[in-house]
């Protein structure tokens, strides 16, 4: 499991895990787009992030309501992945809006591209500061 607020890297380690995951269910999702009755989900990033930065808040997945995916999300490192709301649904009861999830998963990579460039900076200044060659 991840720290959610590591002394070294702050909240950055935890944002790539987060990314990581929704990365994972939006290709789900894109890979599901013609299959029948497929619902999308998605990862609510904001929400588990903002939940991060609270020491209150404990970090496990929680199911408020039916529509949330139960136990199978354990393995996340904070957020619960949700069925969404389709704008169309298809006549199939697939509920996957492949251009929405392909921008979505584009903005997805690059914010985890941000957190991974701040997360490698980080630990570039840690090794100067160790070793002390500039």
């Amino acid at each position: 499991m991840i720290a959610r607020n590591d002394p070294v890297l702050g909240i950055h380690g935890y944002a790539l895990a987060l990314h990581s995951q929704r990365m994972q269910v939006l290709a789900a999702n894109l890979a599901n787009a013609d299959t029948p009755g497929y619902k999308a989900r998605d990862l609510d990033f904001s929400e588990a992030l903002s939940q991060a930065s609270d020491p209150a808040v404990p970090l496990r997945v929680s199911t408020t309501h039916a529509a949330h995916i139960g136990a199978s999300d354990a393995g996340l490192p904070g957020a619960a992945a949700k069925y969404r709301n389709p704008m169309q649904p298809s006549l199939d009861g697939n509920t996957v809006d492949a251009p929405m999830d392909q921008a979505r998963f584009a903005e997805n990579a690059l914010s985890y591209q941000v957190s991974l460039t701040l997360v490698n900076d980080r630990l570039s200044q840690l090794q100067t500061a160790i070793s002390g060659i500039v």
